[in-house]
């Protein structure tokens, strides 16, 4: 009989996003009306009927995030202050996870418009390779500025744009995750490639955007309303 693998869907919301010159972070302002968070929940609720969330918060946040799971019921729900870094905020959503063949898919609160297909494509991947990391081509020109001023253009055919839900095995990120804060440490795949262990990169979506700035918003408003319309989006 096979071993029923335990998923997590450890949703990093712990951010203050001052980039978008508001009050309340973004990932509770209302994107079509409802919560950017309760986006990424839906997701996940869609792909997995058993998959357990960890939703990693800052200091203050609004009371109205507690009664999120009578959205989701038969899914379990961990509440878990984050840290004054992305590690330190990750790091406090990894103490309860003990099974080391757990499958934990690392994702941005503020990605709202990850699709069902995307985190089964990292669920897949990161069962054979054990690890998944979604990326996009660079579609822009690039220049590198050095410390003494000098820049140089790099080859965008090299570059990929980094996304989430970035998915491993337990078992690497949670000893990826004893290591000291370095400050090259911008996301999970930085941490668990330094502790030595290799991470698999797939393909991404265009559409899977990360809300940082006010007019993202909107454009995330489009995207929804596009995605709909082709049938592609339908939580």
């Amino acid at each position: 009989m096979a071993t029923l693998i335990p998923r997590y869907a450890l949703i990093v919301a712990a951010g203050q996003g001052s980039r978008m010159q508001q009050s309340m972070p973004k990932q509770f302002m209302l994107l079509a009306g409802k919560p950017v968070l309760q986006y990424s929940l839906e997701a996940f609720a869609v792909a997995f009927a058993d998959v357990r969330f960890i939703i990693v918060l800052p200091e203050k946040y609004p009371e109205w995030v507690h009664t999120l799971p009578q959205l989701f019921p038969g899914h379990t729900f961990q509440w878990v202050l984050g840290g004054a870094t992305r590690f330190d905020s990750v790091k406090a959503g990894l103490k309860d996870i003990s099974e080391p063949n757990a499958l934990v898919f690392v994702h941005d609160a503020a990605r709202p418009l990850v699709s069902e297909k995307l985190i089964h494509r990292c669920e897949a991947a990161a069962l054979q390779y054990r690890s998944a990391i979604p990326c996009v081509p660079a579609t822009e020109s690039l220049r590198q500025i050095q410390a003494d001023g000098q820049h140089h253009t790099l080859d965008r055919q090299a570059i990929r744009y980094v996304q989430t839900p970035q998915t491993f095995r337990a078992e690497w990120l949670l000893q990826a995750f004893q290591q000291p804060y370095r400050p090259e440490f911008t996301d999970e795949a930085t941490v668990v490639e330094q502790a030595g262990y290799p991470v698999h990169l797939i393909e991404g979506e265009t559409t899977n955007i990360k809300i940082t700035y006010p007019h993202d918003l909107k454009l995330a408003e489009a995207l929804l309303s596009h995605l709909l319309d082709r049938g592609e989006h339908t939580f």
